[in-house]
């Protein structure tokens, strides 16, 4: 069957903007995360307690949450070439500053700023994505693009290990190199982007006449199409009882992806114990959690896309999550922390495509820059809640075992709403 002017603007969009998406949210996910393995040196060095720590790993997500719905209301009026490239050089920055920190409170006032510097980047570039990918496409399109995130820790993790180890290079410790040489690339990024990102396919040179028109008309009827079913108004983007059920939801997710990750590394060196927590040795161990995550999130993407259904893919997710955290709270020794944490990583992983190619059937206009923001803000709220639990149950219980538990439930809960959801129209695959 030969190609139609949208299939071959639909490819194009594929190969030209997303390997470039990725890239960028390989750097933002390395920059977000790169404290936990700074952790294993950073910590004693700075006087951080587990709780500080987990205070300071966690705030990020308060900072990134104030000012995540304004951002993405700012990217949709000057557009997403201008706001990304300037959230890019501010992240960037934000993190080289890091390297600075000389205890808990700077370390997380620093925090704080990248959070408010990053903030708007993911929402931002999902709303970008709706003026590219139709409904059909779409969740397949997200999870490329989030791939970057287990990506991230899969290139990270023996990246981040390997930094760790120019300890007193030029008299900087190991975790200032770590935030130096990877707040960097962000900056360079932000100047590229802006002269390589076209804001809609109606600006993209490397598109055919007919192509645009094809994709241009494709979008603009889906979006008609949904404002006929919901209200598009600012209003309804922030006040739908769906925005904030689906929120919730991603709370829970988010707990336990960033309760996971922030901790990894330590939950790792701690099992192997003292004399055998090589950074090198440790980085691998992670690399194998972010190798089930990749494989979560690719596979049970595709399999949402070529079914079209949405709802019990993020419940087949949530269950693969909710066994492994009881795996890592009740098992015992590596094999059982390793294989724990795989299957939690697959379950998060796996859940975010779907959730966000069935979030993004309900809103369009102004109200998706908000509801989109609002969702990702809602979740971002468990970044913080995550981490920090996680810190304060070390610190008291001496243990994660009693945490893990917590979200263990917490998962569970989030399968509730998800389970009641009414399904979305089938063309919406």
């Amino acid at each position: 069957m030969a190609s139609t002017p949208l299939d071959s603007a639909i490819r194009k969009a594929r190969w030209r903007l997303l390997p470039f998406l990725m890239l960028l949210y390989v750097v933002a996910y390395l920059d977000r995360i790169n404290v936990s393995f700074a952790a294993l040196s950073m910590n004693e060095e700075l006087g951080l307690s587990q709780t500080a720590y987990g205070l300071g790993a966690g705030i990020f997500f308060l900072g990134y949450v104030l000012f995540e719905i304004p951002s993405n209301l700012i990217l949709a009026r000057v557009g997403a070439r201008i706001w990304l490239s300037r959230i890019l050089v501010s992240w960037g920055l934000a993190t080289v500053a890091l390297a600075l920190s000389a205890g808990p409170t700077s370390f997380a006032i620093l925090r704080l700023l990248l959070g408010v510097a990053e903030a708007g980047f993911f929402p931002g570039v999902i709303l970008y994505l709706t003026a590219w990918f139709p409904l059909a496409h779409r969740a397949r399109a997200v999870a490329l693009f989030m791939t970057a995130t287990p990506l991230a820790g899969l290139i990270g993790s023996p990246l981040s290990g390997w930094i760790l180890e120019m300890h007193r290079m030029f008299g900087l410790s190991g975790w200032q190199w770590l935030f130096l040489l990877e707040g960097l690339p962000a900056v360079v990024l932000g100047v590229v982007l802006f002269f390589r990102l076209p804001s809609e396919p109606g600006d993209a040179v490397w598109l055919t006449p007919d192509e645009r028109q094809a994709l241009t008309l494709a979008i603009d009827a889906e979006r008609q199409a949904i404002a006929r079913r919901h209200l598009s108004d600012l209003r309804h983007g922030l006040w739908s009882r769906a925005v904030w059920t689906w929120g919730f939801v991603y709370f829970c997710v988010v707990v336990a992806m960033y309760g996971l990750v922030m901790w990894l590394p330590q939950i790792f060196a701690d099992i192997l114990g003292p004399g055998q927590d090589h950074p090198m040795r440790v980085s691998l161990l992670v690399m194998t959690a972010y190798a089930c995550a990749m494989g979560g999130m690719v596979g049970i993407g595709a399999s949402s896309d070529r079914r079209g259904e949405r709802r019990w893919h993020i419940l087949g997710s949530l269950g693969l999550c909710l066994l492994g955290m009881l795996l890592l709270s009740l098992g015992h020794g590596l094999a059982w922390a390793v294989a724990g944490a795989s299957l939690a990583a697959m379950g998060i992983w796996g859940a975010i495509a779907p959730f966000w190619g069935l979030t993004t059937t309900f809103l369009t206009g102004q109200a998706a820059a908000a509801g989109i923001a609002l969702i990702n803000s809602l979740g971002n709220l468990g970044g913080f809640v995550g981490p920090y639990a996680m810190g304060f149950v070390k610190a008291h219980t001496g243990g994660y075992s009693q945490a893990f538990l917590y979200i263990a439930g917490l998962t569970a809960l989030a399968a509730v709403p998800v389970y009641l959801a009414k399904n979305p129209p089938r063309h919406a695959a």
